[in-house]
């Protein structure tokens, strides 16, 4: 689902030209329109610059470089898998942007809410220190339940509040599994009661969003001191 709603979203776009796309070794081979027949689950029809792009397998990392200028990775398989994989694509100098949790928890690789924290991609340069890149890089963005109440703390903070304590419930539709979800006698209402590792992402991911870049690194804000001078229980 997140790897068709990259390419929804991709077409006719003003900055981004899609030259390749990349699944794994199971799927390529075939024309895109092919692989994703009876699973595309977009509003609309498969872009017609990407239906008869032969897809790629995405670890062969060195010929999908050389047709790319960057990578946004969508990936769904074993975390240290994903993990090594975006990691050859930013040492072949190619700038990547995931959407996986593999690599939020990396001491140097930015959680990225444009509207919160852009000043975290000033990490960059000391992550491609760090690995020797040149031009490659990793940039991740959180677990999509945050992204709904980081913004509104964010602003609550930034009119001089602290935040002591966040209780926060999500419930996620069988969409938010992966199409096409879990097997329909484990949901009540189409909504998961549970999903494994959604709680401790919801715990640490924030933290390392409103931490502060020390010596190379992300320092979360559970271990820096409070700076508000007012406060207000949320």
């Amino acid at each position: 689902m997140v790897g068709q709603n990259y390419v929804r979203l991709l077409e006719n776009h003003p900055w981004f030209e899609v030259r390749a796309v990349a699944a794994s070794p199971q799927s390529a081979g075939k024309p895109y329109s092919e692989a994703v027949a009876g699973k595309w689950q977009m509003p609309c029809e498969v872009p017609k610059e990407v239906q008869g792009l032969v897809v790629e397998d995405a670890f062969n990392v060195k010929k999908i470089s050389e047709q790319c200028e960057l990578v946004f990775s969508a990936l769904e398989m074993d975390k240290q898998q994903i993990k090594d994989l975006e990691s050859s694509y930013a040492a072949q100098d190619i700038p990547l942007f995931s959407n996986a949790s593999a690599h939020r928890s990396t001491e140097d690789v930015p959680v990225i809410i444009p509207e919160v924290n852009p000043q975290h991609l000033e990490i960059i340069p000391e992550q491609q220190k760090h690995y020797g890149w040149k031009k490659g890089f990793i940039v991740v963005k959180p677990n999509c339940s945050l992204q709904s109440y980081i913004t509104p703390v964010a602003a609550i903070q930034a009119a001089g509040f602290e935040v002591e304590q966040i209780i926060v419930t999500t419930l996620q539709a069988s969409s938010g599994a992966g199409y096409p979800g879990v097997p329909s006698m484990d949901l009540v209402d189409n909504v998961i009661p549970f999903i494994s590792g959604e709680e401790e992402k919801t715990e640490l991911e924030p933290l390392k969003i409103f931490g502060k870049i020390q010596s190379g690194k992300f320092v979360p804000a559970l271990h820096q001191p409070a700076v508000c001078r007012k406060k207000a229980r949320h």
